[in-house]
């Protein structure tokens, strides 16, 4: 009971505002038709009902389908009735469509056959007809030879052709429309209205002239009950041009035109045998026989169709077709009988084999999944019980080694976690070496964008006010990743403030404070690492760059389309203790625009392996440098991560932009 409450409460959980409408829709449209209620509302009421329990089981489908293969058991089931069942079924239907195909085109054949074996005999009889009239002695009259000769083909032919007809005649008016060009004979099925008939016409030589002679066998009951003796029931319909008219029954489309039944010839005394067996289903047979049709105004259509329809067993047709195998026919079958058991007795073993399979792979993912609810639950003794060594035993293994462990995994996370922190920690500390308000000197407008490609970043910039007309401009990238670069990042700029906040330090060498920077590094740094650095301080009175490139790449200066890179100076900083430096200095002209930037900047490369390059950047900036310098970083930046055709970075980049005016 607690689990039927379970399973219903489970079930209305997971009802929704369209599956309640639908059942009372649904509800409402089966007392309508119980109660016989009418009327415009209750046939829209039922028509609704009907859309909405398509819907309902639609619904049901799905979470039935999502409750049976939850279970891996189910699963495994399933994939076992689409790997073995399905297949051997869809053979057997397969087979049985064949033979069903097979059945019906023999039958088609017998039949054919035998009517053509009809117009054979005719032909046979008018050729001998022929032979005969022209070897009698003179002293037999014509009319006694076509008697005599009519005489002897009724005695010998008339229980195979019932009705036969034999006729002499000097009239040609019929052979000349459907004996062929050049030909003395026509044998075959003759349409003249609403008749059919077998019929051959030869024309013979005769002491006058020439003469005609009709073999006619009309095709009624009585004649198709003897054709195809092992076919049940047979029925020919014979076909007329439709006019267009209403007109019920079969409609047959040959070539371009289409044809209605318009007579049935149904043979007298068929039926369809009595089944041998369950699976003697009946076969029906469908085939097409051509004729010529004269109509009532003498119209000829040389090729009419003229279809037939019957019906067999196939142990009837078995019969015909395994005859001349005589006594073989019982061997077959034992045989054949023999491969059925043993094909029953495989799919049976192969049925077993996979219960027991199912069953030992269902039992060893349900331990597996005990262990699972106790590891929930923080209880790590807990151990899979291992019954074999295979590879589901080597999975609880596995998982029991997992159990030992997680302890240790867990305390691993933990450490992550304090290092993330940490992390986080270092990247608000670095936040805030950078320069968070921007100097405001006359003339001049800066903007800097820094993307790190890490947590944080190893790209260091800064702006200095020294006075009221002189800001210093720093940018630096500083040798590897992470924390350690951004370590070493917090020392550059703890050393480059305290030089440039003392007083005068806006008369100060360029290439001394790099000097000073340098010695400090190398003092204090190991061995391996060192900072690329580029400083600049510019006089907003007397428009005056003095600047130093320590192995920096080459900030540029833009002016009325015009690029000058900023190049003196020397190599990196933090390699050798007393380098001498070089210092830079050059007029700015109004209105230019000073643009530095890290490696980053430059190195993507396309998916030609192409990098972007200094002199990209250098085209990039001054097409926007008319624009604000904000708008200019951001340019810059999305002109780079365009060229790569990926926003992953490789390196922090770095931007800083600064309008002279």
């Amino acid at each position: 009971m607690t689990s039927f409450r379970a399973n219903l409460k489970e079930v209305w959980s997971r009802l929704t505002w369209p599956d309640l409408v639908s059942t009372a829709v649904v509800a409402g449209g089966l007392l309508a038709g119980i109660f016989e209620f009418s009327g415009g509302f209750f046939s829209f009421l039922k028509y609704l009902a009907v859309l909405a329990s398509f819907y309902l089981l639609f619904r049901f489908i799905g979470w039935w389908r999502n409750r049976l293969l939850w279970s891996l058991r189910n699963r495994l089931i399933v994939a076992y009735l689409f790997i073995a069942a399905v297949p051997i079924l869809s053979i057997v239907t397969l087979v049985v469509l064949a033979a069903r195909i097979l059945y019906s085109q023999l039958g088609a054949y017998l039949l054919y056959e035998d009517i053509h074996k009809r117009i054979d005999m005719l032909a046979d009889i008018s050729e001998h007809i022929a032979i005969a009239h022209q070897t009698l002695p003179p002293t037999v009259t014509e009319s006694d030879s076509e008697r005599i000769l009519a005489a002897q083909s009724h005695a010998v032919h008339d229980r195979e052709l019932p009705g036969l007809s034999i006729g002499f005649s000097n009239e040609q008016t019929l052979s000349q429309k459907v004996i062929p060009a050049g030909k003395r004979a026509f044998a075959g099925l003759l349409q003249e209205g609403d008749k059919l008939a077998i019929v051959s016409l030869r024309i013979i030589p005769d002491r006058k002239g020439e003469r005609v002679v009709t073999l006619r066998v009309p095709v009624t009951p009585d004649f198709l009950s003897t054709v195809a003796p092992d076919l049940g029931g047979v029925q020919l319909n014979l076909m007329e041009r439709d006019t267009g008219g209403v007109q019920q029954g079969l409609k047959y489309k040959s070539g371009d035109t289409q044809y209605v039944v318009a007579r049935p010839i149904v043979a007298s005394n068929r039926t369809l045998q009595a089944a041998m067996f369950w699976i003697d289903s009946q076969v029906d047979v469908v085939s097409r026989l051509d004729s010529v049709y004269v109509g009532p105004d003498g119209r000829v259509e040389l090729v009419r169709p003229v279809f037939a329809a019957s019906n067999a067993r196939p142990s009837r047709l078995n019969g015909r077709i395994f005859t001349s195998l005589g006594e073989l026919r019982d061997s077959y079958l034992i045989f054949f009988i023999l491969v059925g058991i043993v094909f029953v007795i495989v799919e049976a073993a192969a049925f077993a084999t996979g219960i027991v399979l199912t069953r030992r792979i269902t039992r060893a993912v349900a331990d597996l999944y005990r262990g699972t609810q106790y590891v929930q639950a923080m209880d790590f003794s807990h151990r899979v019980q291992i019954e074999r060594r295979d590879q589901l035993g080597e999975l609880g293994e596995s998982f029991n080694r997992m159990t030992g462990s997680i302890s240790q995994l867990i305390e691993e996370e933990n450490k992550r976690r304090r290092l993330e922190d940490e992390i986080s920690i270092a990247r608000e500390v670095q936040n805030q070496l950078f320069p968070s308000t921007l100097p405001s000197v006359p003339g001049v407008e800066i903007e800097a964008i820094c993307k790190a490609a890490r947590s944080v970043s190893g790209d260091y910039y800064d702006f200095i006010q020294l006075s009221p007309t002189h800001i210093a401009i720093a940018i630096a990238d500083i040798s590897g990743k992470g924390i350690s670069a951004a370590l070493l990042m917090a020392s550059l700029q703890a050393a480059l403030r305290s030089q440039m906040l003392s007083d005068g330090s806006e008369r100060l060498s360029m290439a001394e404070l790099v000097s000073r920077l340098n010695k400090h590094l190398v003092r204090n740094t190991g061995d391996d690492r060192f900072a690329t650095f580029f400083i600049a301080v510019y006089d907003s009175v007397t428009r005056t760059l003095r600047y130093t490139n320590a192995g920096h790449l080459p900030a540029f200066l833009i002016c009325k389309g015009a690029s000058e890179q900023l190049d003196k100076g020397g190599m990196v900083l933090g390699v050798v203790d007393d380098y001498v430096y070089e210092e830079g200095s050059l007029t700015v002209a109004p209105d230019a625009l000073l643009i530095g930037y890290s490696d980053g900047l430059i190195e993507p490369e396309n998916v030609y392996g192409e990098e972007f390059g200094i002199r990209r950047l250098q085209e990039s900036a001054i097409h926007v440098q008319g624009a604000a310098p904000l708008m200019v970083a951001e340019s810059l930046m999305a002109a780079a991560e365009e060229w790569a055709g990926t926003p992953e970075q490789a390196d922090d980049m770095t931007v800083i932009v600064a309008r002279l005016r």
